[in-house]
């Protein structure tokens, strides 16, 4: 049962309310005890310990003021960082709001960081201690560590509860630090992202205010558990009274499971998630209760959406006013990132829908977004340029590193390191990652674009990476100044597809450069088969392209000897 038109507007008027104190005003607005509001993959161990699978409120409650006691006995204080490293999204949960009641800051670690760099990431976080799950402890528990604690679940027990400070809960002012998540870390270090009390609510009750959410009455969350979308929509829930399951697991085959056993009726997740679940079986699969994909992150590519937005259904208002159910879902197409705190961007696709070729629409109200030049100035419809953002939701800056944050920031907004153009009508489209983008003798190649429109007219592919490689010492990405040779890396739905036949890749070449060539995009050098488990992904799920370029290099380094 979503919240009373009463109640919103109650929420939407509470000037206390932030992303630091939801539980404690929660209490504020009379919810039942007994209620269900969050529900879990079973991974995550209660100080009692169980496995529970779902938490009333009043447990909630509970569950964290033990957190928050055990905290406390450890010497934590407002504002300390606290470094959180698990799979587990109950894990990141749970431990965000018990820290963020005492007025410390929880630092999120994705768990499918490499050792080196979880332990170099969170030293540079300056965090004063460590929870882990087992998985993760030896990372992080090390002889050299500065850490004064590095502890597991096993470590909470009831009577911590009984340890809370008599200032718990902490009153967070709007520019308090709440939440430190990380980058995607696709270009090497991942940047520390903070959120404050502010930051992070503030799109929560814009869409309180102008959407009735009906269609997340059950939610499914196949987001990171390390990502700040994840408390976002953690904090939208909770406030909507929405029947919400976090999953820790973001592989296209365990979403699909979960969606099969939970009957979910929006489901979030990013776009690679999207596209593991959109190279499935579809037909096999019972995918009839969702009425809403929604992507954040990178944009998805036109072929996963069509292949999801076919099951389902979704609600909309008929010529007589009333209100009606159409076969086939709705892929609510988000362009964010960690640093924009919520996805400014949102291009809304059906069945029906012909807006693609990297559309994704016009920024959020409350935001603003234009295409720049190198000095700054705002570029006229049809040049392509940087895409920066200015937004109430935006980060206030990189965690202990302002000089990278602020070589980011460009003509008063902030650089999303993204490549896009604008049309006559304010829509936007999105290109490439500027690292992405390959400048070859036959002119800009721009990998991600190029990829959308090869996944689109060639069936037989189940995904592709366009990566570029050049001669030692040169630069040939958007912002170089030499010239790579662009390669297609495919992968086929049908892995016999072209089997080890003679002349194979030749084929492949031909067919991809002739559809390069029909959408008057340059050509590609060569393009070549790849196996799915040859793609290098980050902790988030994204191709990494700079690890691909690498491997890639050497592997024709290699074959050159």
């Amino acid at each position: 049962m979503l919240i009373s038109r009463q109640e919103r507007a109650r929420i939407c008027s509470d000037t206390e309310l932030g992303a630091g104190n939801i539980l404690a005003r929660l209490a504020e607005y009379d919810r039942p005890h007994d209620e269900v509001v969050l529900r879990m993959d079973g991974n995550w161990q209660a100080p009692d310990g169980s496995h529970p699978t779902h938490l009333t409120l009043g447990e909630l409650r509970e569950v964290v003021e033990t957190y928050a006691g055990w905290y406390a006995t450890q010497g934590v204080r407002p504002r300390d960082p606290v470094a959180l490293h698990s799979y587990s999204s109950a894990e990141f949960a749970v431990n965000f709001l018990a820290l963020t009641s005492l007025g410390a800051i929880p630092s999120f670690v994705n768990g499918n960081l490499p050792p080196g760099i979880a332990r170099e990431y969170v030293r540079r976080q300056g965090a004063v201690g460590a929870f882990t799950d087992r998985e993760h402890r030896e990372v992080l528990a090390t002889e050299a560590s500065d850490l004064g604690f590095c502890a597991t679940a096993a470590d909470i027990r009831p009577e911590h509860r009984a340890s809370l400070p008599a200032s718990h809960p902490y009153r967070h002012d709007p520019t308090d630090p709440v939440l430190i998540s990380h980058s995607s870390g696709t270009t090497g270090m991942p940047k520390g992202v903070p959120h404050t009390h502010r930051t992070l609510m503030y799109a929560q009750l814009h869409r309180l205010r102008y959407s009735t959410g009906t269609d997340m009455e059950r939610t499914l969350v196949g987001l990171p558990g390390a990502h700040n979308a994840m408390v976002a929509t953690l904090l939208y829930c909770l406030l909507l009274r929405t029947d919400i399951k976090l999953l820790s697991s973001q592989r296209g085959t365990e979403v699909l499971d979960a969606i099969e056993e939970f009957r979910p009726t929006t489901v979030l997740a990013f776009a690679g998630t999207f596209g593991e679940m959109a190279a499935e079986d579809l037909s096999n699969r019972d995918l009839s209760s969702v009425q809403v994909w929604f992507n954040t992150g990178d944009a998805a590519h036109e072929s996963h959406i069509r292949a999801l937005v076919e099951h389902g259904s979704h609600q909309t208002i008929g010529k007589d006013l009333r209100r009606v159910r159409l076969d086939g879902s709705v892929f609510v197409d988000g362009l964010g990132s960690s640093e924009a705190g919520y996805s400014v961007f949102h291009n809304r696709h059906t069945k029906d829908t012909s807006a693609y070729s990297r559309c994704v629409g016009r920024p959020i109200s409350f935001a603003e977004a234009a295409v720049l030049a190198e000095d700054g100035t705002p570029l006229p419809p049809g040049e392509i340029g940087r895409l920066g953002l200015k937004s109430p939701t935006l980060t206030p800056g990189y965690w202990n590193d302002s000089l990278t944050w602020n070589r980011m920031r460009l003509g008063g907004y902030w650089l999303t390191g993204d490549l896009a153009h604008q049309d006559e009508d304010g829509n936007f489209y999105h290109l490439d990652r500027a690292p992405d983008a390959i400048r070859t003798s036959a002119g800009v190649v721009f990998s991600t674009r190029t990829e959308e429109l090869l996944l689109r007219e060639l069936p037989e592919l189940a995904d592709c990476t366009v990566v570029g490689v050049a001669d030692d010492g040169i630069r040939a990405d958007w912002d170089g100044d030499g010239v790579a040779n662009a390669y297609a890396l495919l992968q086929l739905a049908d892995e016999e597809d072209g089997g080890e036949e003679a002349g194979a890749d030749g084929e492949l070449t031909v067919r991809v450069n002739t559809a390069l060539q029909a959408a008057g995009f340059p050509p590609v050098t060569r393009a070549l088969r790849m196996k799915p488990d040859d793609v290098a992904k980050g902790a988030t799920g994204k191709v990494l392209k700079r690890v691909m370029r690498d491997r890639f290099a050497a592997s024709s380094a290699k074959e050159q000897r």
